[in-house]
């Protein structure tokens, strides 16, 4: 038995074989030439002699109707080995946005449940997310189902999918009209609570159509990587003797500070003073210089690892 949480459990008593899903090649999109209400209601009618396990509305509604432990009557000579979707709308429509994230929602299950690779395919031997037309004649004839449209939208479809089922960036959900944070989780398994807490909504809880919704802690944005910190180039030994006036002096003698290394009454400022020049002597004499190797002129050895900021 297998059923996906994320969709609304709508059981129908007839149109189906009871056991009779005898593999899972992939998932084959639909379009119903109707409504969802109407097809919903035609699969409970034993005169169809037809159904799909799942199904999707424009608002982003989503049916299963069988088990895809059973056999659906959606395609034919393709229903033994592919699960179904059919898609509220008529031919010549393309989906919604709501639609194709229920698909990819079904199909990075279906590749989780049964290990259906996340790919398009175009062959009733193949296996991936395919479409009806595909199975030709012995899947029924039925040459524009889904539609030119529908096949175009296949790519992003996957693509979404790829996210849901981490094999890309994270995973979203797309607010639609009607959905409340407890209708989503119930639909994406998780609690209403998780919800809110992953996108920082704080009560009264408000969502609108067209918000993204994060549905995982992998699917939050990442933080910008610190910028890596830039350091001052060794100005050479000249430069000190020099007696120079300039905020790298001032940047030097707070970095001095910072290591205690400080011979400084006030400051430190821009002009190289005898002040810089004790505090830097203590700094060689930390890193491990002794004599002429510490008489507090700078040494590019000793200033690239006292890590001065560039000014």
């Amino acid at each position: 038995m297998a059923r996906f949480k994320g969709a609304t459990w709508r059981p129908i008593p007839v149109n189906y074989t009871s056991g009779g899903q005898t593999s899972v090649r992939g998932l084959v999109v639909h379009i119903m030439a109707g409504t969802l209400a109407g097809t919903d209601s035609w699969f409970r009618n034993s005169a169809a002699r037809a159904s799909s396990h799942f199904g999707t509305g424009k608002g982003g509604a989503l049916y299963q109707w069988v088990d895809t432990a059973n056999r659906a009557w959606a395609q034919a000579n393709g229903n033994r080995e592919w699960l179904s979707i059919e898609n509220e709308g008529r031919g010549g429509d393309a989906l919604t946005s709501a639609q194709m994230d229920r698909i990819a929602e079904v199909f990075a299950w279906v590749h989780k449940t049964y290990g259906v690779p996340l790919q398009i395919t175009s062959s009733p031997n193949g296996r991936g997310l395919g479409y009806h037309a595909m199975g030709g004649s012995s899947w029924g004839g039925h040459t524009q189902c889904p539609g030119r449209r529908i096949i175009a939208q296949l790519p992003e479809i996957v693509a979404r999918a790829k996210r849901l089922a981490g094999s890309g960036s994270s995973s979203t959900y797309t607010v639609v009209k009607g959905d409340t944070l407890s209708a989503i989780g119930k639909r994406l398994g998780i609690t209403w609570q998780t919800l809110a807490e992953l996108n920082g909504i704080r009560a009264p809880y408000v969502i609108r159509p067209g918000q993204k919704l994060a549905t995982s802690k992998t699917s939050k944005p990442k933080p910008s990587p610190k910028p890596k910190p830039v350091y001052a180039p060794y100005p050479g030994a000249a430069y000190f003797k020099r007696s120079p006036r300039s905020a790298l002096i001032t940047a030097m003698g707070k970095r001095l500070v910072a290591e205690g290394c400080s011979a400084y009454r006030v400051g430190p400022g821009p002009q190289w003073s005898e002040a810089d020049r004790k505090s830097y002597a203590k700094w060689q004499r930390k890193c491990g210089y002794r004599g002429t190797g510490a008489d507090g002129w700078p040494g590019k050895s000793s200033w690239d690892r006292l890590k001065v900021p560039r000014v």
